[in-house]
């Protein structure tokens, strides 16, 4: 039996959403007519065939490499990817696994049709980017939108002269217009992006897209024009062309790139003006003043932006316990409610040093969120769900056994009839079709059952001996990182409330991780647990008073 797989993709929200079904299907055509048993089939809705980051094809990878596959079925080449260099690392990767493919369009692929095809699809992506350019060129020229809008603006649809859609054409919106003069104003008067983001929200003002203000989007970055107070639209200048974007051949993510000057495409357009030429020089004034500041200027000169931002143990985990927002840095010591601190729609706006917090989750981990209670009812709900699987793979697996047998007195009847003389096309059809079917129940069965959940009985001293090892690791710079990350498998949230009595943390973790740890396996492969991948979340304060401290 020859074990194949269907790769389908269509690359745009244009396209019908029927095309994935439409490959699969020819696609099983074609492995009927060759006597193939399609067993797994991949697509990728309205992806780009530029990058690997696509998660139909990244499984479709890891079946290959798992060796369950012998061949890839799909429409054409250039479905795997229009990259040339993808083509290839996809090519390499699918023959070290034994993998064969073949395209209806080109047939079985080899290295000829790696270079060649691969090189006619890079070139069909460059010539398609650059008649896109050209096009969103005459339209920025002509004094239309050259893709996306702006804040202040709404798009313009009518019909044209030539009974087709006008694309690019924008119009005041004047309430938003009004709000774009409001920020200028405050701002050329002294008041800061956050500070008016935070007054726009407490009068309940909707920002760009209907979301909160922040302060991000009326400063935004004053070389790449971005934010309310450095669109030049806002005094009638259309400038397009600013940025180009190149491929990382490290993750395949586009980057951004400054374009020099001369590249820029500037249109006038006196009629989208909203700010008038004294009010944008004066908040022009005012960002050379900042910039001009020595504490600015100190801040800048240390290229912050250029190095690594490190990763501490409850970076992106804290939740504010108010209202459910992140917590984020202030300054390098403490933390703080984000919401609270930019959007000012939170009232919980103590800050709080960043070592209490962490030597308190420590501590959470190490002798509160294991107690045996908890550990005891975490591993009944994990049991229980485990043996519930179980109990429908067994019942899944009965019945596939029933069918087997009732498959095998058929075809035992076929067997006789053939014998009698009888021959028809339409027998035979019958006969190919039972005997497929039960190749794909008897390939069913011969899988192997589930492995028994079997969980430590001293799981939870054996826990708090390998969280405390882990602890004492975070002092030493050689092995901070991998214990940091370690113990941050460890943790899901962890909440904070600010009462009057102080500070109340509540601490949700993964007993899949904690028991993979504890057993000594690596927390982040704990299947080898005996947890099938199973993961409860215990929580310390679910039937248990939270750690409570004071700053």
């Amino acid at each position: 039996m020859t074990r194949v797989a269907i790769y389908a993709r269509y690359s745009s929200d244009r396209q019908r959403d029927a095309s994935l079904e439409d490959q699969v299907r020819v696609c099983q055509e074609r492995a009927d007519r060759e006597g193939w048993t399609v067993t797994t089939s991949f697509g990728d809705r309205a992806m780009s065939g530029a990058s690997l980051l696509r998660p139909g094809l990244q499984g479709l990878l890891a079946e290959a490499m798992a060796g369950r596959i012998e061949i890839l079925l799909t429409e054409a080449l250039d479905r795997l990817s229009r990259d040339q260099a993808d083509v290839a690392t996809v090519y390499k990767q699918l023959s070290f696994a034994g993998v064969r493919i073949i395209t209806l369009a080109e047939g079985k692929i080899s290295e000829l049709h790696v270079g060649l095809k691969g090189t006619m699809n890079q070139l069909f992506l460059k010539d398609l980017a650059d008649k896109t350019r050209r096009g969103l060129r005459g339209r920025v020229e002509a004094g239309r939108s050259g893709g996306g809008n702006s804040y202040g603006y709404d798009v313009v649809r009518r019909l044209g002269s030539d009974g087709e859609p006008a694309t690019g054409e924008r119009a005041i919106n004047e309430s938003e217009a009004d709000i774009i003069r409001r920020v200028f104003r405050e701002f050329a008067d002294g008041r800061s992006p956050k500070a008016i983001a935070q007054r726009f929200n407490k009068e309940g003002i909707p920002g760009p897209r209907g979301q909160l203000w922040r302060d991000t989007a009326i400063r935004g970055h004053r070389i790449r024009g971005t934010g309310l107070l450095n669109n030049e639209l806002y005094i009638g200048r259309l400038i397009w062309n600013r940025l180009r974007y190149v491929k990382d051949p490290a993750n395949g993510r586009r980057v951004s790139r400054l374009n020099p000057p001369e590249a820029l495409i500037v249109t006038e357009v006196p009629e989208l003006r909203i700010i008038e030429q004294e009010l944008w020089e004066r908040v022009k004034a005012r960002q050379g003043e900042i910039d001009r500041e020595p504490r600015v200027a100190a801040i800048k000169a240390t290229r912050f932006w250029e190095k690594k931002r490190q990763i501490d143990l409850l970076t992106g985990l804290l939740r504010c316990g108010n209202c459910g927002g992140g917590f984020a840095a202030v300054g390098r010591d403490y933390l703080a409610c984000s919401a609270a601190r930019k959007l000012g729609t939170c009232t919980q706006k103590k800050f709080i040093r960043r070592s209490v917090l962490e030597e308190a989750v420590l501590e959470l981990l190490k002798e509160r969120l294991m107690q045996p209670e908890a550990v005891a009812q975490s591993i009944k709900t994990v049991t229980e769900q485990v043996n519930a699987r179980h109990g429908m793979a067994s019942a899944a697996s009965m019945q596939l056994q029933s069918e087997r047998v009732a498959i095998i007195r058929k075809l035992e009847g076929l067997y006789d009839a053939i014998a009698d003389g009888l021959r028809t096309a339409g027998l035979k059809t019958k006969l190919e079709g039972l005997e497929t079917r039960l190749a794909q129940i008897d390939e069913a069965l011969a899988a192997p059952a589930p492995s028994p959940v079997r969980l430590h009985p001293n799981l939870s001293e054996l826990y708090r001996h390998k969280v405390a090892e882990l602890a004492a690791t975070l002092t030493d710079p050689e092995i901070r990182t991998p214990a940091l990350e370690t113990i941050r498998c460890l943790i899901e949230i962890v909440t904070v409330r600010l009462t009057p009595e102080g500070v109340t943390l509540e601490l949700e973790g993964a007993l899949a991780a904690m028991v993979g740890l504890a057993q000594g396996a690596t927390a982040k492969s704990p299947l080898e647990s005996g947890l099938n991948g199973c993961s409860v979340e215990v929580v310390a304060g679910a039937g248990f008073e939270p750690a409570a401290f004071r700053l």
